[in-house]
This record gives C-alpha cells, structure tokens and sequence, in this order.
C-alpha cells in the first residue's frame, strides 16, 4: 500500500470523525420515537411543530438571529475601516494595533470570556444585550479583518489616486471606488461574523444577561436534564441556519458580482 493512500484512507476516516454525528442528528431530527434514539421508528415532523410552539426555544431563536446580524453589521464596519487604515496609511504603531486585532483569535475563547467579565464586574457594569454584542464583535472582527486586508492588498492604490485627481473627495472615492471593490470580501467577512455569532457558546455563557438565551445556549440547558428529540431538531434548524446562510447569500453574492462584471 503506498503512502497516498494511507493518507487518503486517513483522511477519510478524520473526515467521518467529524461529520458521522451531524449525520446522526440530521436523522434522528425526523424520528417519530419518543425517545430521540436509535431504533428509528419512522418518519415523522412532530419535533418541529413541537420547536414552533415553544416560546423559550422561539425567543432564544429570535436573539440569536438578531445578534448575529447585529455583529456582522457592526464587526463588518469596523473591519472594513481597520483594514483600510492598516493597508492604506502608514503611521507608528501599526503593528501592535494589528497585533491587537487578531489577538481574540490567538487567545483561548475560555480565557477571553473570563477575563472581560472579570474586567466587567471591577468596573461595576452589569450584563446586557449590548455588552454581548460588542463580546460578539470583538470575537469576529479578526475574521473580517483579515478578509478585507486580503482583498484591499490586491486592490491597485492607482483606481483611487485617479479618482482623486478627478476632484473626488475622500469620502466619494472610498464610496464610489474603494467600497464596491472590497465589498465582495466585506460579505464574505460579514457571513464569517453571523455565523460565529449565530454559533458561539463558551463566551455567550460568561456573558449573557440574565434570562437572555441563544441558540446554542438553550440547547445547552436543555442538555442538562434530558436529551429530548427537540434537541436533535433544533440541531437541525441550527446546521440549516449556519451553512445554509453563508452557501445562499455566498451563491447570490457571486452571482450579482458576475452579473456587473458582465
């Protein structure tokens, strides 16, 4: 046997490691059994009508959507200035800000978590909505961050300095010019932010006000008394929001991007 396919054969076997219980938890979604397990008894939506008529499991649905969407519009913003900055200006001390900027990337979520809310409570301020917001941001910046560089290195400086010498103001050529170029790797950051929102569990538990749950989080509580087969559909509906968000605006993302290039 040759090394090409020992190493296909283990890449195969890492591969079914990894998805063989997303597959168990697709299949068990749709199991008319009481009890959520093997043997299937048949088939059966009774657990999602039963997700749609619980109010906790709708209400943590709804602000994890919100969130999500929330972080990507802020961390999206925020990243798409950073990288600006950090590629097209010089000044001191540009590399400890980077540095500072991919850093939540370099430190354990764990160890994050703790430590803001550590910081959190010496200065006396209390959990919220926002607070986990801005946790969220600080999370999934990286991630647009180095999207968006990628994409502005590749950008020629010369589209914008002739938009300059036309009479366009800063702000009209990074509108008219700069922004329409970079926004393809913009959405792209922006659907990296939704879904580590969407799916984030270690730093939303640390950092959730009381009585606000997500997704991940309900699924969580849940866990701890019985594994109900509404847990296996809501994994279901979670698996469907966070790849099939990013491949459907993905898809219709390089489709209006072809349309205008045609």
């Amino acid at each position: 046997m040759s090394v090409w396919n020992l190493i296909k054969g283990y890449t195969i076997a890492v591969y079914f490691f990894m998805f063989a219980p997303v597959a168990v938890v697709l299949l068990l979604a749709f199991n008319s059994s009481q009890f959520g397990g093997f043997p299937i008894e048949g088939f059966s939506l009774r657990w999602f009508y039963a997700l749609a008529e619980n109010e906790a499991i709708v209400r943590a649905f709804r602000t994890s959507l919100a969130l999500g969407f929330c972080t990507a519009l802020l961390a999206t913003s925020l990243g798409i200035l950073a990288s600006l900055a950090l590629v097209r200006y010089p000044f001191r001390g540009k590399e400890f800000i980077t540095t500072l900027l991919i850093s939540p990337v370099l430190v354990p979520e764990t160890v994050l978590a703790v430590g803001l809310l550590i910081f959190l409570r010496w200065l006396s301020i209390p959990r919220s909505f926002l607070l986990l917001l801005l946790g969220h941001t600080m999370i999934a910046l990286p991630f647009v961050v180095l999207v968006v560089q990628a994409r502005l290195i590749g950008i020629r400086k010369e589209y914008e300095e002739a938009a300059r010498s036309l009479g366009a103001n800063p702000v009209q050529t990074f509108f008219q010019i700069t922004l329409p170029l970079v926004m393809p790797a913009a959405f792209a950051g922006a659907l990296f932010a939704f879904t580590i929102s969407f799916d984030n569990i270690t730093a939303t538990i640390f950092w959730r006000p009381s009585g606000t749950e997500t997704v991940p989080t309900q699924i969580f509580g849940m866990l701890r008394n019985s594994v109900s087969p509404e847990i296996n559909a809501l994994g279901f509906v979670m698996i469907v929001v966070t790849v099939g968000v990013p491949v459907l605006f993905g898809s219709l993302a390089r489709f209006y991007f072809r349309r205008r290039r045609a």
